[in-house]
């Protein structure tokens, strides 16, 4: 898995006059359905003012600080800003979240979301697309509270340590700019209102770039939280295996199994796993179950390298392995 994030560099200018209609949206109604406080202002999150363009390290060092990560905006530079573009792309602050072994979370889009996170303590990370046509005027700033009373939000943004915004003007800007918000997690740590997806997915790349303690704890995190899904065991089975401890990548992999016995992916990677243990007839039974679900080319083509290498090795198992899976593969 991959978060992508769409090729933009921000020019952070300061938020300009909105052209056009800017919206409806208050407070008010995702405030009623999650019955978040009416009122909530994160006082001690860092304020970085902007230098010149450079509105993405400041606003990444913000959520960064708050996350528990001793960093300045100079020392994010090297890594987020294009002099050419006078910008940042989203993809560079995600890697520097990484990078700092925290878990880039990409907020779900809608307002009842980005408020919850800040209600939780968490300040966010928003795109803003404050102007139109030639001047697009793209920014990023950190909300960092609401008030219902009011219908206003509270940002850390270019020089102003308190921007306060109508919520239908900042709704405006950050619908313009794709509604992209990212905060930063401790790994092992939810955000509130956890999206699945969004969550594995921010988990997957932290293995990817070799943070593999921050991902088994991400993963860990998501397997509390999401008990009957396998792709976090299948996770920590990852995570396992690249450290050499093959009996706890089985056994992961046994419990994304029991958790999802159609599960093609761990049931090929758990006769893979039990070949190397010293298991070959436990791995053709594992195998020969997987081979029965693949169905698509990549699959196929993966199971059955699978299967010729099982194929070329002793039939009898040593003793002690791990207790057979391969019988039922249907879901229970």
């Amino acid at each position: 898995m991959r978060i992508s994030s769409a090729a933009v560099a921000p020019a952070c200018a300061a938020l300009l006059a909105l052209a056009g209609c800017a919206g409806r949206e208050m407070l008010a109604e995702p405030l009623a359905r999650s019955g978040l406080p009416p009122q909530v202002e994160l006082r001690d999150a860092p304020f970085f003012p902007q230098r010149d363009y450079q509105c993405g390290p400041a606003a990444l060092a913000t959520i960064l600080v708050a996350a528990g990560v001793p960093v300045r905006p100079d020392e994010l530079v090297a890594e987020v800003y294009l002099p050419g573009r006078r910008g940042s792309l989203q993809a560079e602050l995600v890697a520097a979240t990484r990078s700092r072994d925290r878990l880039p979370y990409l907020v779900t889009p809608d307002l009842s979301s980005l408020i919850a996170q800040v209600a939780a303590g968490r300040p966010v990370l928003v795109l803003q697309k404050t102007g139109a046509g030639p001047w697009p005027g793209w920014h990023y700033a950190v909300v960092v509270g609401y008030d219902l009373a009011r219908d206003v939000l509270l940002l850390r943004s270019g020089n102003e340590a308190r921007l306060e915004i109508r919520t239908p003007d900042f709704v405006a800007t950050w619908e313009r700019a794709g509604r992209w918000a990212l905060t930063a997690l401790e790994p092992g740590s939810m955000p509130a209102v956890a999206d699945y997806g969004r969550y594995m997915e921010a988990a997957a790349g932290l293995e990817d770039v070799g943070r593999t303690a921050s991902a088994e704890l991400a993963y860990e995190a998501a397997a509390r939280e999401w008990p009957g899904q396998s792709l976090p065991q299948l996770g920590l089975a990852n995570v396992a295996y690249a450290r050499g401890d093959l009996a706890g990548a089985e056994r992961n992999l046994r419990a994304a199994i029991e958790r999802e016995r159609g599960d093609l992916v761990a049931r090929n990677n758990r006769a893979a796993v039990l070949l190397r243990m010293g298991c070959p007839a436990a791995a053709r039974r594992e195998i020969e179950v997987a081979a029965s679900l693949a169905t698509d080319g990549p699959h196929v083509a993966a199971v059955a390298a699978t299967r010729r290498e099982i194929g070329s090795t002793g039939v009898v198992d040593r003793p002690g392995c791990p207790p057979d899976t391969a019988t039922a593969h249907s879901r229970p």
